[in-house]
């Protein structure tokens, strides 16, 4: 039976491609030759990556007619290029590497890449990358970079522990949290060079002074002038990270304003709250138009499993593979924060890692939430209504809750009888 396809078999008239270098820029051009119908030429141009190089390709570019520019995702070399071509008013496109990959046993070079991405875009066999606009660009720059001084922060903290642990100093097998009030004070004193342990254990304060005992036994230890040098400057480094982390929080703040309708909707689903939903902001952006179904938005995150058939069969259970590493890393955290809830996708969750694993449970209350985030944004009145633990309690057939009740009473060891109630 033949099934009617939306492929779009025109070939695009006019368009480029670019192989992107830290230094230069191959560009290939295909246009219709003139005076002879359905014959293309093509011109391949090198020029230098610093901007009046770019602006002069673009004008180039603009004088012949170019309707699209492609180029591939090269580290970060992309970026300059692709901002101002999109500020010059052509169709930008940016694709992955991997779906352009040349011929095998073909030679090599940057001009032979360039000519052949600019034949497969022609013929409409790419699709393009998803570059938010200039708003969430700036809003992903301050989040991402958030999350890097965070990261920054927690291994300065590692490092301050393996020091007091290297001096015999054990207080972090006292205190939860050795950066608190009380443990700082106290890596503050060890510092200006107080020893004694009474002293010591006798800055606890609130409920670190229930554990006086202990923490006297913990400051027994050989902590030297060598490591008061090294902690005052960990120490320094925490306290400098904290001052830039704060600085990127107040901005944040401004840049999220035209956003904050849609971070308090997104506030509203469990285990999200407001620096997360900024975060997925910052990732998805809040136009859904670029993602027409939910899955769409589950599979460009990895968040779907991925499908691996071959002759009639699956072959094993294919990954979802790897997508926006700092929008996984919030999902999961949200994910995980649900499944501390008493809500449905609390419920959800505890259901799934009992069958199936707590990784795969995970993995798919990250993709339930995306599913709630996609309809959030597409839809300016829609709320999220959470439809409570006992959901699936009360909304799967009878008989399929007794076979449920019976296996896992089986499984228990137990021999179940069932009669009916008079």
């Amino acid at each position: 039976m033949l099934e009617e396809t939306q492929d779009d078999a025109e070939i695009i008239q006019r368009i480029a491609a670019l192989d992107i270098g830290k230094a230069e820029v191959v560009c290939c051009v295909r246009v219709p030759a003139p005076g002879s119908a359905g014959r293309r030429v093509q011109e391949v141009r090198i020029c230098s990556t610093m901007t009046r190089s770019l602006a002069e390709m673009a004008d180039w570019l603009g004088g012949l007619g170019v309707s699209r520019v492609v180029m591939e995702a090269t580290s970060d070399y992309w970026k300059p290029v692709f901002y101002l071509l999109e500020a010059h008013g052509f169709q930008t496109w940016l694709v992955n590497a991997r779906d352009v990959k040349h011929l095998p046993g073909r030679p090599k070079t940057d001009k032979l890449d360039a000519i052949w991405l600019c034949k497969v875009a022609e013929r409409q066999m790419l699709r393009p990358s998803f570059v938010p606009p200039e708003p969430i660009r700036r809003l992903r720059d301050l989040t991402r970079y958030r999350v890097d001084l965070v990261g920054e922060r927690g291994r300065e903290k590692n490092r301050v522990e393996k020091l007091l642990e290297d001096a015999q100093i054990k207080l972090s097998a006292v205190a939860s949290d050795i950066f608190g009030v009380s443990g700082r004070a106290m890596m503050d004193a060890l510092i200006a060079g107080e020893r004694d342990p009474a002293v010591l254990a006798g800055m606890a304060r609130t409920r670190m002074r229930t554990k006086i005992g202990q923490l006297h036994e913990a400051f027994i230890g050989h902590f030297t002038n060598h490591h008061a040098f090294l902690l005052q400057r960990m120490l320094a480094h925490i306290d400098a990270v904290n001052a830039d982390i704060t600085a990127v929080e107040e901005r944040i703040e401004e840049v999220i304003d035209p956003f904050a309708h849609a971070v308090t909707r997104l506030d509203e689903i469990p285990g999200i709250g407001v620096t997360a939903a900024r975060a997925i902001i910052a990732e998805i952006g809040t136009d859904m138009g670029r993602f027409p179904t939910p899955a769409h938005l589950a599979s460009w995150a990895k968040f779907a499993p991925g499908v691996k058939e071959s002759a009639g069969k699956t072959k094993g259970t294919a990954a979802t593979g790897h997508g926006n590493p700092y929008l996984a890393r919030v999902l999961g955290e949200a994910a995980v924060g649900a499944a501390r809830t008493n809500t449905f996708l609390g419920e959800r969750y505890r259901r799934i890692a009992r069958r199936r694993g707590k990784k795969k449970a995970i993995v798919a209350i990250g993709r339930s939430i995306l599913t709630i985030i996609w309809h959030l944004l597409s839809d300016d009145h829609a709320t999220y209504t959470d439809l409570g633990p006992g959901y699936y309690d009360t909304h799967t057939g009878t008989q399929r809750a007794l076979r449920n009740h019976l296996r896992n009473l089986e499984a228990l060891g137990y021999t179940v009888t069932l009669h009916p109630a008079a």
